[in-house]
């Protein structure tokens, strides 16, 4: 009989001392590395930066890679061994990759490019003035647009393993590294396929039209569609698409795209086209419903900061993003730690996949109060922005938080194969 986890407390034991264990692990790193507070104090940036590409990276090692060439080493240690390796190729590829490879031929993409510029006096503003090597760290244009590019990957890496079923590379005989490097460079070009999409005009706009004159950009393209030509109208819809991703393989149990019968790359093709779908009607559901519990201070500072509300309506874009944000703990932890639990018999069952659905957004919605209005965001994890509460929508950062909370638990579950909370039973 095939080797199997077994909750080690059983359930719902398991998964709440799990939780626990979670949440204390990113409170205290957080405040370690990016709470004011604390020691180090890199709210937002650099730690965004970092935290963002440890969960890519993650994915590259566990997905792609299938936790090669460790995967034979026992626990903890494998575990132990991954995680120093992630923190490597972490460095790796933010400072080598990004910084020095690509900043070779693209500056907005090299922070250390425009420290230089800045720094030499280079990096001159239409009117004349050169930004100062302290103004221009403090706007981390580049750190941002790594950013980007890793909140892309987020969906544009696992979405061919989950929605084409590793299509093209599997179905073959490829053995590992090569199906895993096969697989991060097919799912790299379709990443700089929506990357340059969706995400270079906004620099465009930035560098071309804000900073100075470029052909070599071009602008963002949705402005008139969206209201606004900031990149957080993609990042609003973009982040649903990832929420409606994971939660089919975790969750949904590969619901509702398991009904599709057509072959790859088909399947894959209209579940991904249904994604997109699903992703932009939830973030425009969002933006529809927020202001009516938006504190009416917030909404008019936010319509006056630019004409025809193009302020607010960049707000409201990223709110959607930060709402759809606070559904990742509780699908992720319900999945892998309470092991899909529903009432029915079935955890399959469509009444299981609506059980599980329903108590998604439920728990989305308490993970919103307790962040906003108990002010989480202010008295655990030090943002200072959040004293009022008109300030803390528009300042909260609480994709920052939920999306470093999540660490612990993928890599408990990706690492360290659910060690110590589950144990192995054949």
């Amino acid at each position: 009989m095939a080797e199997q986890l077994k909750p080690r407390w059983g359930q719902p034991m398991t998964g709440i001392i799990s939780f626990i264990v979670f949440f204390a692990v990113a409170w205290l790193t957080w405040y370690i590395f990016s709470d004011p507070r604390g020691p180090v104090g890199a709210f937002p940036y650099p730690f965004v930066l970092y935290l963002a590409m440890m969960i890519l990276v993650g994915l590259w090692q566990h997905m792609f890679l299938g936790d090669w060439p460790f995967q034979d080493l026992p626990q903890p240690a494998r575990g132990i061994v991954e995680t120093i390796v992630n923190l490597i190729l972490v460095w790796f590829v933010i400072h080598v990759v990004f910084y020095r490879i690509l900043g070779l031929g693209f500056n907005f993409l090299s922070q250390s490019n425009l420290n230089e510029l800045a720094a030499a006096g280079k990096a001159v503003l239409p009117n004349g003035k050169a930004l100062s090597l302290e103004v221009m760290q403090k706007k981390h244009f580049a750190e941002s647009a790594v950013v980007c590019f890793v909140l892309i990957g987020f969906f544009s890496y696992p979405f061919v393993t989950i929605l084409f079923g590793k299509w093209p590379i599997r179905p073959s005989d490829l053995k590992q590294p090569e199906a895993g490097l096969a697989e991060i460079a097919w799912c790299s070009l379709l990443t700089l396929f929506f990357y340059t999409i969706l995400i270079v005009p906004f620099w465009g706009l930035v560098y071309g039209k804000l900073l100075g004159s470029s052909f070599a950009l071009n602008f963002p393209w949705w402005g008139k569609i969206a209201g606004t030509p900031h990149v957080h109208w993609v990042f609003g819809w973009w982040e649903w698409m990832i929420i409606v991703l994971f939660m089919t393989p975790n969750v949904w149990r590969m619901k509702p795209w398991s009904a599709i019968t057509l072959p790859q790359p088909w399947k894959g093709i209209v579940s991904f086209v249904c994604t997109v779908i699903l992703g932009y009607i939830l973030a425009l559901i969002c933006i529809k419903i927020a202001p009516a519990w938006l504190p009416h201070e917030t909404l008019h500072e936010l319509k006056e900061a630019k004409p025809n509300d193009a302020e607010l309506i960049r707000f409201l874009w990223y709110h959607a993003a930060e709402i759809a944000g606070f559904a990742l703990i509780p699908f992720l932890i319900w999945h892998h730690y309470f092991d899909d639990m529903a009432p029915q018999a079935d955890k399959d069952s469509w009444g299981a996949f609506w059980f599980r659905t329903v108590g998604v957004l439920v728990l989305c919605a308490l993970n919103y109060i307790f962040f906003y209005y108990i002010n989480f965001g202010h008295w655990g994890l030090g943002n200072h922005h959040m004293v009022e509460l008109a300030h803390r929508f528009p300042h909260g950062e609480s994709l920052v938080w939920n999306f470093w909370w999540i660490i612990p638990l993928l890599w408990n579950e990706w690492f360290f194969h659910k060690w110590p909370f589950y144990v192995h039973k054949h």
